[in-house]
């Protein structure tokens, strides 16, 4: 059967040459977190084995958040498995279980934890000297990769006992999960892989782990959350009309149980919520009529000559909560031409680099987030629960308009979560052009009969 997107009169020939070409390019994972603007997002657990004990070994854990704009914040991250075997914790740096478990059958030395499936936390900032290794105690939080590379790396280090002293006698742990601290990652199974290498700080010397395997845990909004957390609304300079968020994106107003949202009129605001933090407590969003804690807006400001301009305000309706290192990630066909971005960050993202060196597939995406120290922490509902910027494109005369709603975004996500976009038919849209050109044609038969009244009358 021949692709719908195919030119009618294709032959079979042509056809497999096309997907021989395509495929080639670039290869696609099928998953359900696939996500079409980072299709290589993962989070990548490395388990390197150091070296042999007298009743186990020691090993280094590393967290690599392998994702564009997705990142952890606080309260961080939560790495759990199943041992394979009867092993134990008898030490950690750098990171923590959350319970000791029975350790009844030990005497003397009590391990730090005997439990069969141990769940690990980061230590906190400020933790002391001799409980640090590298990349550790910030409290859990992994920031985006495209974002702040150097902090989206987490390690820990354990000492493992009762798990064999070689390689044939070691096995891997099952059934890893990681929570953040709610669900979205599916992690699959420990893979042994070629030992990692390492280098000395001289560069003169490599050595390398006894032992290596990885996990690799993927991201799906779908199992984080059912509901969407944020939504897109709309407006132009060309057009009055303002396009909010559609009704009840993110839930509706609940008459019958109050609470359920919070009046920003209220009286007594301020003994209703409680004070904002970095935690992901459960939202307690302002009442609107899309209930969402995050609302995106995008307006198109103005035209130049050859520029035109676009203004983005991020809202945040939640009173429980301020986003810190937020991030905005927005797909439309003019961001390879982004001349200026005022008062944000801004990076370029490159979703589908295969098809863009192989098939001449332009950069259409891109990622904006705060200035540190500025606007980098998006605080709770109110006043000043917003943050905002320009944008300034040079225009593409082959392919720019602000007809059919292409001067809008095809996609906008938050914090990594896909933001509901308005349906395409409300989009603001251009005076029609039809009504001028029955104005224009008017005008020319009134000024054609008020020539022949005039050459009647001289007649």
């Amino acid at each position: 059967m021949k692709p719908l997107w195919l030119p009618t009169g294709t032959s079979g020939s042509v056809v497999a040459t096309l997907l021989l070409l395509l495929f080639s390019c670039t290869t696609f994972t099928s998953t359900e977190a696939y996500d079409a603007l980072d299709p290589t997002a993962n989070i990548t657990i490395k388990w390197d084995v150091i070296t042999w004990t007298g009743d186990g070994y020691i090993a280094v854990v590393t967290m690599y958040n392998f994702q564009q704009y997705r990142h952890i914040q606080a309260p961080g991250w939560t790495l759990g498995w199943t041992w394979a075997k009867r092993e134990v914790i008898w030490n950690m740096l750098g990171g923590q279980t959350t319970e000791q478990g029975d350790c009844s059958r030990f005497k003397g030395s009590i391990p730090h934890c005997c439990k069969k499936d141990p769940t690990v936390v980061d230590l906190l900032p400020g933790a002391p000297y001799n409980q640090q290794v590298a990349n550790c105690c910030k409290g859990g939080v992994l920031n985006a990769w495209a974002q702040d590379p150097e902090t989206a790396v987490a390690s820990f280090q354990l000492i493992v006992g009762s798990a064999g002293t070689t390689n044939k006698t070691v096995r891997v742990p099952k059934n890893f999960t990681l929570r953040v601290p709610g669900p979205g990652y599916t992690c699959g199974p420990a893979k042994i892989v070629r030992p990692t290498k390492f280098s000395t700080n001289d560069k003169r010397r490599t050595t390398q782990a006894m032992m290596t395997w990885n996990v690799t845990c993927t991201y799906s909004q779908f199992l984080a959350q059912k509901t969407p957390t944020c939504c897109v609304s709309l407006s132009s300079f060309y057009n009055n009309t303002i396009v909010n968020c559609p009704t009840c994106t993110c839930g509706c107003q609940n008459k019958t149980e109050p609470g359920s949202c919070v009046d920003p009129k209220s009286p007594h605001l301020a003994s209703v919520v409680s004070p904002p933090s970095r935690a992901l407590n459960p939202p307690l969003v302002q009442c609107t009529s899309h209930m969402c804690p995050i609302r995106v807006h995008w307006h198109v400001k103005l035209q130049y000559k050859e520029y035109w301009r676009i203004k983005i305000t991020v809202t945040n309706f939640n009173y429980r909560m301020n986003y810190s290192q937020w991030n905005l990630v927005v797909q439309h066909p003019n961001f390879d031409n982004v001349t200026q971005v005022f008062s944000f960050n801004y990076k370029p993202l490159t979703p589908y680099e295969g098809l863009r060196l192989c098939m001449g597939f332009a950069d259409d995406t891109g990622m904006l987030w705060g200035v540190k120290f500025y606007n980098d922490l998006l605080v709770s509902a109110g006043a000043v629960g917003n943050v905002q910027s320009e944008l300034l494109f040079r225009k593409d005369k082959s392919s720019f308009t602000f007809d059919k709603g292409w001067a809008f975004p095809r996609r906008i996500y938050f914090n990594g979560d896909n933001c509901v976009m308005p349906p395409p038919d409300a989009y603001p849209w251009l005076p029609n052009a039809s009504s001028t050109l029955v104005l224009s044609l008017l005008s020319s038969l009134t000024r054609i009969l008020a020539s022949f009244l005039v050459l009647s009358f001289t007649c």
